[in-house]
């Protein structure tokens, strides 16, 4: 029996990109208690629920009309305007968002940008990609190429990579030959089966090497055998996953590693089915990158000003505000989830910002609107790291303030439509 004054709701985590939708959150006098299923990750992305509720504009606290007209007036008065989507929202206000930069004529960026590389090979290539679920229900040799889940996707080996009974893999785990290489001191999964070691130097050699020995050209060297032995065993399995973190790391990876992984995910779709797997942060980043593309043709680093979406994928919000050419910006979304590179940028421009913890934002503000946070406060849709659409349900949509960012955000096109 749930006692007095306790509900539970139904949740999705949005604390990395496996999004998990299988988590009970329990609610007692408005706050946040327990997030049943959550990972480590999730319960402290969950929190309590608690979040700030404050409307300021020149840093005095002022009535929300008065901030949504100022932040009019800042942004149509801009010469260059940047609108930046950063995490935390639901894809319907990244899509207000869009709107407004599209009105503006201004630049558009989200944090892809920082991962512009594997982007720009996919565009190249194409790609040989797949759900979370079919690499559960299919998926029999699982490679993690430079990364253990473990650290910041806690729950991906356990819902979906290694551990869950599928289709063709009827005993779980038992059913399925984990490998890890390790790059550097990026290393894959300690209860991997087998452990390929590779220095960073290595990385795009070895997966040249892979790909012709797929290919049937092996380069004969003795010090890329054991890579080529593994490329050949891929080919002949059934269902192979290369398992990559598609996030910036430390150290940053070869600019030619993501090129390399998805050329070799394509070739061993010829003899055999191979998918590659992104592992992508939480936030709705993903939502952010199929939003800009529904909206504009472009996932990332688009530009309004010629009167129409310009792709500048070389560059992006971090390259323009460290040029100068941006005299305001609009950022929807936490800044707490900005790069680094555009959080600093942000501090030389006047910025509305419009998002969870807006008030916090490290950069100089002229308007700041605290908002909920995208499945704890606000529903709506957000995008798995595979590219799945989720329903988001908040548990404390009942809970007022905060506001709900696409309601804001709303406000603030129609202010500037009618100026």
């Amino acid at each position: 029996m749930t006692p007095a004054g306790e509900r539970t709701e139904h949740a999705t985590c949005l604390g990395c990109g496996c999004a998990c939708d299988d988590i009970t959150v329990v609610v007692r006098g408005g706050t946040i208690v327990e997030a049943i299923n959550a990972c480590s990750l999730g319960r402290s992305w969950f929190g309590d629920g608690n979040v700030p509720a404050e409307v300021r504009s020149r840093g005095r606290a002022v009535p929300l009309e008065q901030a949504i007209g100022d932040a009019a007036t800042l942004l149509g008065a801009a010469r260059r305007a940047l609108v930046y989507l950063a995490p935390e929202i639901t894809s319907e206000a990244q899509r207000a968002a869009v709107a407004i930069a599209d009105r503006l004529g201004a630049a558009l960026d989200s944090p892809t940008s920082e991962i512009a590389d594997g982007v720009l090979a996919t565009q190249r290539r194409g790609r040989a990609g797949a759900t979370l679920g079919e690499i559960r229900q299919r998926a029999d040799l699982i490679v993690f190429w430079g990364v253990d889940p473990s650290v910041r996707y806690p729950r991906y080996t356990s819902r979906y990579a290694v551990d869950p009974v599928g289709v063709q893999a009827p005993n779980g785990r038992k059913s399925r030959t984990v490998v890890a290489v390790d790059v550097g001191p990026c290393r894959g999964p300690d209860s991997a089966d087998e452990r390929v070691t590779l220095a960073p130097r290595e990385e795009v050699d070895a997966l040249g090497a892979m790909r012709a020995a797929v290919l049937g050209r092996a380069t004969g060297s003795p010090a890329l055998g054991r890579v080529e032995d593994l490329a050949r065993r891929m080919a002949q399995g059934r269902y192979a996953v290369i398992v990559h973190d598609a996030e910036p790391g430390d150290p940053a990876p070869d600019a030619d590693r993501s090129e390399a992984l998805v050329a070799l995910a394509l070739a061993l779709n010829g003899p055999s089915r191979c998918a590659l797997s992104s592992l992508r942060a939480g936030g709705n980043r993903s939502g952010a990158d199929l939003v800009l593309t529904w909206q504009t043709g472009f996932p990332m680093a688009v530009d309004f000003a010629p009167g129409y979406p310009c792709y500048r994928p070389r560059e992006g919000a971090a390259v323009w505000l460290a040029r100068r050419e941006i005299d305001a910006a609009l950022v929807v979304g936490s800044a707490a989830g900005l790069p680094a590179a555009v959080a600093q940028g942000l501090a030389a421009v006047p910025a509305v910002t419009i998002g969870p913890g807006a008030s916090a934002a490290p950069f100089k503000l002229g308007v700041a609107i605290d908002t909920g946070v995208a499945g704890i406060h606000e529903s709506g849709t957000a995008f798995r790291m595979d590219d799945v659409p989720l329903p988001l349900r908040a548990p404390l949509h009942a809970i007022a303030p905060p506001l709900p960012a696409l309601t804001v955000v709303r406000a603030l096109a129609e202010r500037l439509a009618g100026r």
